[in-house]
């Protein structure tokens, strides 16, 4: 067994008023950072490919492939990440764990900006761009079990829903804060300057944001829940069986697989999913996806809210139903010439509020579905896994069956999909698991 966290553990009663409202902030910003940084990756998915993946006499389609197989590779180690600090932090506490999670993080993105092209050092460019996209899915793995855990055992009783959906809402500030960047950036700078040097911009802005996030983590004291729990105890922990924590990942996967499969489609893929397949310019993509990612960012924490009054599971499949049933006739209002922009915002706007409506109450969900002891790592695993499969593997499924197939609604199937059965795993939730204590 691992030795404790440094540093002294503090008990419940001696934790300051203000540890849960610092605690939410702590566990946003890592997450902000996150998410900032796979949005850039996804915006500026086409020049990345050009100067990483692009040797003499590629294809743009195929360079656009490989550089979304590095991306789903990232989503790949993100269980990876979420089991070895999943275990760190049930072990040691959230606090030590999410100190280290954000120095990788920060330093991995932080390369990326540095790093050289293919121009420059031939085949080890795209290979090193891999290396340091594996270990920011590491850190990624072990960020949001960490970071949920965190909030949820903060959080005032009856307001698990609410300090749970800073994490998606956090998603959705990261997002807009990448194409608001991508978009200040392609507005100033030339197409040469923005394809030549100005992409690395974004990455390189990581550092101090991930600087400001480890002052915050330092200061944290550790969670109620995990002193109560698991600190100072001088007998051993005890834990539930494997068996039963797997059967609850394998559950966790089922109910979030919409989440990841229509946030990543409309949220992230849908820039470059333009862009190649309806022959929209960088700069109206990138307004789609911020029109996309604002419904989304005005939906979460209502549905936080909302999910604390009358549970998670109506809220949730309600979400999870509206994308299911509306993903094709949104797609092609925004695929229509004849369209108007303010039906094609709308259009935008709705498909991004819908998922919203499943974000805001899941991390909160999550967290119920896992006692103390196994939470950091329950819950991380579930969402790692979920967004491996059906998030980060969202661009390269949607662009090769786009492509094989020439069908433009792949991306709308795709959504509806995955959507439809996570409305059936959702179904399984207890109507008043919010009103239950974590055990």
């Amino acid at each position: 067994m691992l030795p404790p966290a440094p540093g002294p553990v503090r008990s419940p009663a001696s934790a300051r008023p203000a540890g849960s409202h610092r605690a939410l902030v702590a566990g946003s910003v890592g997450n902000f950072i996150e998410w900032y940084e796979f949005g850039v990756y996804g915006y500026f998915a086409t020049v990345i490919a050009a100067h990483f993946f692009t040797p003499e006499g590629g294809g743009e389609v195929e360079a656009l492939v490989r550089t979304y197989a590095s991306f789903a590779l990232a989503f790949f180690f993100r269980p990876v990440g979420a089991a070895v600090f999943g275990r760190l932090g049930d072990r040691i506490g959230r606090r030590p764990t999410l100190v280290l999670v954000i120095c990788l993080m920060t330093g991995a993105t932080t390369l990326i900006g540095a790093l050289p092209t293919y121009a420059s050092i031939g085949a080890a460019a795209p290979w090193l761009l891999t290396l340091l996209r594996i270990v920011q899915g590491l850190s990624a793995g072990g960020e949001f079990g960490g970071a949920v855990s965190l909030m949820t055992e903060s959080a005032p009783p009856g307001r698990r829903g609410r300090y749970g959906a800073w994490q998606s809402f956090t998603v959705a500030l990261g997002l807009l804060a990448g194409a608001g960047a991508t978009a200040l950036l392609a507005t100033v700078l030339t197409t040469s300057q923005l394809n030549g040097w100005g992409w690395r911009l974004p990455f390189l802005l990581t550092l101090p944001l991930g600087l400001a996030a480890l002052w915050l983590r330092l200061r944290l004291d550790e969670t109620p829940a995990f002193v109560s729990a698991v600190a100072g105890r001088s007998e051993p922990v005890r834990r539930p069986p494997a068996a039963e924590t797997a059967r609850a990942v394998a559950l966790g996967v089922g109910r979030l697989m919409g989440w990841s499969a229509a946030g990543y489609t409309f949220l992230v893929v849908l820039p470059s999913y333009l862009q190649n397949t309806l022959n929209a310019t960088f700069q109206q993509a990138l307004l789609a996806t911020v029109l996309a990612n604002l419904g989304f960012a005005a939906s979460i924490l209502p549905a936080g809210v909302l999910s604390d009054r009358i549970g998670r599971r109506t809220v949730m499949v309600g979400g999870a139903l509206l994308i299911a049933v509306l993903a094709l006739p949104l797609l092609n209002l925004v695929q229509d010439p004849g369209t108007t922009v303010y039906a094609k915002g709308a259009a935008l706007l709705g498909a991004g509020a819908a998922v919203g409506l499943m974000a805001g109450p899941g991390p909160a969900m999550l967290a119920e579905m896992f006692p103390t002891t196994v939470r950091y790592t329950g819950l991380g695993l579930a969402y790692a896994l979920s967004n491996a499969v059906f998030s980060g593997c969202a661009g390269l499924i949607v662009t090769r069956a786009v492509e094989w197939t020439g069908d433009v609604d792949v991306p709308a199937y795709y959504a509806a999909t995955a959507c439809a059965v996570s409305a059936a795993a959702l179904l399984t939730l207890r109507g008043d698991d919010h009103r239950r204590g974590l055990r």
